[in-house]
C-alpha cells in the first residue's frame, strides 16, 4: 500500500504531496545532505548516489515490513502505540513553512482515522539547539515532554522529547 498525503496550498507557499522515496530522489537526497546546516543535525550523512539509494531502499523495506512508517513502542492496545516522527527540509526550500504543513499533514495522519495502524501518541525529538525544529514542534501542537541527556557518538548533545497525544480525530486528505 502507498499513501499520498496533499497540503492545500497557501497565500505564500505551494502544495504539498508527501509521497515515499524514489530511486529517482537519490541524485536530489544527495545535493540535499551537502548542506552544512543540515547535516549538522542528521545522524546519517548520504555522500554518495549508492548511499542513498541503499538508504531509500532501507526506508521501502521497512515500509514494506511495517517498521518504517513508524516505530512502534507499545502493544497491540491502541491506547498505547506510540510513534517517532521526524522531518528536515532542504536549503533551497527553507522559511516557506513547509516543515509545520508537512508534519502537520503527517500527524493528523498517523493520529487521525486512518487504518493501518491505530496510535495514542507521536514523539518528535530533536537536539536542543535546533531551535527551527523546536518552533516547528510548538506550531504543531507538540508539547514539550522532557529534556534527553547526550548520547555520544549518535547524539552529541542534550536533545528535546516533544508529544503529540490523539486526543481527537484528525483528517487529512489521502490518495
Amino acid at each position: 500500500m502507498t499513501v499520498v498525503l496533499s497540503v492545500e496550498p497557501t497565500v505564500s507557499a505551494p502544495a504539498l504531496r508527501l509521497r515515499p522515496w524514489r530511486g529517482e530522489d537519490a541524485v536530489a537526497l544527495v545535493a540535499a545532505h551537502r548542506d552544512p546546516l543540515l547535516r549538522r543535525w542528521l545522524t546519517t550523512s548520504l555522500v554518495r548516489e549508492a548511499d542513498a539509494r541503499r538508504w531509500i531502499d532501507d526506508q521501502n523495506d521497512g515500509w514494506t515490513a511495517g517498521v518504517r512508517f513508524s516505530v512502534v513502542k507499545g502493544g497491540v492496545d491502541p491506547t498505547d502505540a506510540s510513534a517517532e516522527v521526524g522531518y528536515w527540509v532542504s536549503a533551497e526550500a527553507r522559511g516557506r513553512g513547509i516543515a509545520p504543513r508537512a508534519l502537520e499533514a503527517v500527524s493528523a495522519w498517523a493520529l487521525g482515522s486512518q487504518c493501518m495502524m491505530p496510535l495514542a501518541r507521536l514523539d518528535l525529538l530533536h537536539a536542543v539547539d535546533n531551535h527551527a525544529s523546536c518552533r516547528v514542534a510548538e506550531k504543531c501542537r507538540y508539547g514539550l515532554h522532557s529534556v534527553l541527556p547526550a548520547q555520544p557518538p549518535a547524539f552529541p548533545t542534550e536533545g528535546h522529547l516533544h508529544v503529540r497525544t490523539n486526543t481527537a480525530a484528525e483528517s487529512v486528505s489521502v490518495e
